[in-house]
């Protein structure tokens, strides 16, 4: 079956052909999306035979790359002994052991099946702890897919156009002034602490404190959205990177090694407001699945501060992007802001190297991005300019 005929079918099984809206390519003045067929290492292979150079990484998990072995024969041996249960098992204890070690501001942490469901669940659990309602977010940021959080969102919802009704305060990411102006009676400031769905964008500096001063004169508190960060930017998120902690703190992407799962985490006090132990409810049958803990613990635990020098080394060579537009990068993550991004994208896939269809998500780096990669993909936006 040829990409077209797929999609085609797709089309009349799933609503728009795609089961996430940012699979979708139109706004790169492209018809079909890519049909993935297998992964290895950098690279991606559709199921025509092409094979494309990956800087996506199924949007930023997979930080050692497609089918690293060491995740795959993980997750391999965790089905064989079972593929979910519905019950406690030792693993998700181990993990949250992981997360309550990397991250600085979590002493407890709860683990689901998806970031907007972590978002939510956060939300919900600072409107709880201060009784209030309202809540600050930032224009262009993404929280998931939840109502509260999509009016003026990030993103799939910027790029396809969409205006969705939700709730919150919203005001201009790095503007203290403005979040001083919206923050009376608040439950809590929702923020990624460093933007990525509206391309990577990083805090000013004294933003971050900033919020943490607001918050702590004003009683809400402060989340970070380190779905994106968390375990890219540092092995502590962005909350290490920048010295600044929150109270609670949303997780994903690299969090679960590839595999559905996210979490939420902050002191214990405040997460033990949870059910069974406190009242305000959340449960997940797929919370904890063994398979997605087992690929989470093998990629959490091979995060060393030598990965984290590579990465760094592999992003400053990565900077010489920076001669060809605005080009902004926070440890692994990086965005070349350019006029004509769809006219580049198609440049780009046409030479095997994929980006995100959208100028409003960031590239991302892994240990499998070796030299050669990253002097293709420069010399690639240096013959589109040229």
């Amino acid at each position: 079956m040829t990409t077209t005929e797929l999609y085609a079918r797709a089309l009349s099984l799933i609503p728009g052909g795609v089961n996430s809206p940012v699979r979708a390519m139109k706004a790169v003045g492209l018809e079909t999306p890519i049909f993935a067929a297998r992964g290895e290492g950098a690279y991606l292979e559709d199921v025509a035979g092409r094979r494309y150079l990956d800087w996506v990484l199924s949007w930023g998990p997979l930080i050692f790359g497609h089918a690293d072995p060491e995740t795959v024969d993980a997750v391999v041996e965790a089905a064989r002994r079972g593929t979910t249960f519905g019950t406690a098992t030792e693993a998700e204890v181990e993990l949250a052991a992981e997360i309550v070690d990397a991250v600085p501001s979590v002493e407890m942490v709860r683990l689901v099946s998806s970031g907007t469901e972590a978002a939510m669940t956060a939300l919900r659990l600072a409107r709880a702890a201060t009784g209030r309602e309202p809540f600050v977010r930032f224009r262009g940021g993404y929280h998931g897919h939840a109502d509260p959080f999509l009016s003026e969102a990030g993103s799939g919802v910027r790029t396809l156009g969409i205006e969705a009704g939700g709730e919150g305060r919203v005001v201009d990411y790095n503007d203290l002034e403005a979040v001083e102006r919206a923050i009376e009676g608040a439950a809590c400031v929702f923020v990624e602490p460093v933007a990525g769905n509206m391309g990577v964008v990083p805090p000013a500096d004294g933003f971050l404190e900033g919020l943490r001063r607001l918050c702590d004169e004003s009683g809400a508190l402060l989340v970070f959205d380190e779905v994106i960060t968390g375990f890219r930017v540092a092995r502590g998120g962005a909350q290490e990177r920048y010295g600044v902690l929150p109270d609670l703190t949303v997780l994903g992407k690299i969090v679960g090694g590839g595999l559905p799962l996210a979490a939420f985490g902050g002191s214990a006090e405040l997460m033990e407001r949870l059910a069974p132990a406190g009242d305000v409810y959340q449960a997940g049958t797929l919370s904890g699945n063994p398979l997605a803990t087992a690929a989470g613990l093998s990629v959490l635990r091979r995060l060393t501060p030598e990965v984290y020098d590579e990465l760094e080394a592999k992003g400053r060579r990565l900077d010489a992007l920076g001669q060809f537009g605005r080009f902004e990068r926070v440890g692994a993550m990086a965005t070349l802001f350019v006029d004509d991004y769809p006219a580049l994208f198609r440049h780009l896939l046409e030479r095997g190297i994929y980006l995100a269809p959208s100028q409003n998500e960031a590239m991302f780096l892994s240990t499998v991005h070796g030299d050669e990669e990253i002097d293709r993909t420069i010399e690639a936006v240096a013959d589109f300019f040229s």
